[in-house]
């Protein structure tokens, strides 16, 4: 029996992955990963919240850095979405969607340093890109039909407002709160370059071994995600939105001369600034390409196909849990928890703690990346489940898996997967500056040496291999014929 396109191309994945995982470094180099590991599950059982005001500020501070990062967002990304059909714009979008918020804030802490500004900026510009792509689909798909009977004496931004946006508004709100949690969680993240967001404070508790803390910050983490839904309405929005600048700290203040000379000399090649001219830019840019730019980008694409097919065999394993067609009302309660604990923890986040108890290697980062990805998915394709009617003589246990709803999920899945294949690239990039050889591992490494020639001219490559692989999954997509309309649903 000949094989389907959809299957063809799964076997093809894990091929893959099977190949790359003979080529990577999963060696677990701790003397006792256990007895860590032992100790971090102690303080999640019994977490310090004696500190509530330092445990109180570091939420308020990832809320704040939130709220604003994804404000400003989506602000800017529903301007640009007006014009999305330009090419340039999408284009522009596209580029700076692909440099993910740590790079962002790397950037900008060399110019404004440790300032509010940074984290803003640094979550709020890749933000701006993604909601233009999301929110232009969403206005796209919209019925033309009331456009077409509205007077011709009213204007375009009015016809714009009552007939597209009015239709679109559920939607757009809807998709805006989902994005929340994700600034949530990326807000978290930008701490660990220095921003006094909670990923700051995790990484000094775990530098000074005190998991009571980490389990407390950890806690207070899951259950602000896990509560957003009760706490962020639509008509509170603007009240938060309106607090959270003054929530943000003073931090150091700019030095301007710093943000010119960055952006005017520090970025420059430095064959360029130097008067070599092209004599001296083509052997710099040979030796950055073969010692830094190309392991960079072979670990990158060796850990990302690894972590892209742990992930889906994950999700196809753990979707069961919220499914009503094989578990009780209990256990698909228990089932939602785990699922979002999974998504909750951003991948740099857990790659880190991951790191502490296990060593560098590429180990923590494939298992942060497949346990985070893998729980979005399988939420999702554990929800869409539940809206498939079963015959009365169903089978039950492994047959109704394997023949009667993995067949009818499965090409939503794989849709799903495709999707986060651009996701799961730029967080491994990113997991380099935690140590691990990816892209990251140079840029950090050319930051920490001062040259930012070197680090700004790496980020630009890995935007770039980031944009190759999106085109790449939306051109299987497309011939595998899967539904793209999911892609709004998750980060």
């Amino acid at each position: 029996m000949p094989l389907t396109p959809t299957a063809r191309v799964s076997l093809s994945l894990i091929a893959l992955a099977l190949a790359c995982l003979l080529l990577g470094d999963f060696e677990i180099s701790t003397h006792a990963p256990w007895q860590a590991l032992g100790r971090l599950f102690m303080g999640l059982v019994q977490p310090d919240l004696s500190r509530v005001d330092f445990l109180g500020e570091a939420i308020l501070r990832t809320l704040a850095f939130a709220f604003v990062g994804v404000g400003l967002g989506a602000g800017a990304g529903f301007l640009l979405a007006l014009a999305f059909q330009h090419l340039w714009v999408r284009t522009f979008c596209a580029f700076i969607r692909a440099i993910h918020e740590l790079f962002w804030a790397l950037i900008f802490l060399q110019s404004f340093g440790l300032h509010p500004i940074t984290g803003v900026l640094a979550i709020a510009i890749p933000y701006a890109g993604i909601f233009a792509k999301v929110y232009a689909e969403i206005l796209d798909e919209t019925d033309p039909e009331p456009t077409r009977t509205l007077p011709h004496r009213v204007g375009r931004f009015s016809a714009l407002i009552y007939s597209r946006i009015s239709q679109a508004w559920p939607h757009l709100v809807s998709y805006t709160s989902y994005r929340l949690e994700c600034g949530l969680r990326s807000s978290a993240v930008i701490g660990f370059v220095g921003m006094p967001t909670l990923g700051f404070h995790l990484a000094g508790a775990f530098a000074q071994g005190h998991y009571n803390t980490v389990g407390a910050l950890l806690i207070l983490f899951y259950l602000l995600i896990g509560t957003l839904r009760f706490w962020v309405r639509p008509r509170l929005l603007p009240l938060y939105l309106i607090v959270a600048p003054f929530c943000l700290g003073t931090g150091l203040p700019i030095m301007w001369s710093n943000v010119s000379r960055f952006f005017t000399q520090d970025i420059v090649p430095a064959p360029l600034r130097q008067g070599e001219g092209i004599e001296g830019l083509l052997p710099w840019l040979g030796e950055l390409m073969l010692n830094q730019a190309l392991p960079g980008i072979w670990n990158t694409l060796l850990l990302t196909q690894i972590a892209l097919a742990l992930t889906g065999i994950l999700a196809m394993a753990l979707f069961p849990l919220i499914s009503r067609h094989f578990t009780g009302k209990l256990s698909v309660t228990c089932g939602h928890v785990i699922l979002v604990v999974m998504r909750a923890t951003p991948e740099y986040l857990l790659a880190f703690i991951l790191l502490q108890l296990w060593g560098p290697s590429m180990l923590p980062a494939v298992v942060a990346l497949a346990l985070h990805n893998g729980g979005i998915i399988g939420h999702l394709v554990g929800r869409r489940s539940n809206a498939i009617q079963l015959r009365q003589d169903a089978p039950k246990g492994f047959n109704r898996y394997a023949y009667e709803i993995t067949p009818r999920v499965y090409g939503p899945f794989m849709g799903l997967l495709f999707y986060r294949w651009e996701i799961i690239m730029r967080e491994t990039a990113i997991l380099g500056i935690l140590g691990i050889a990816t892209l990251g591992f140079y840029v950090d490494s050319a930051i920490q040496e001062i040259r930012f020639d070197r680090a700004i001219l790496l980020i630009l490559i890995t935007a770039l291999l980031n944009i190759g692989v999106d085109i790449l999954a939306r051109r299987l997509r497309a011939h595998l014929r899967l539904r793209h309309s999911i892609n709004r649903k998750h980060c």
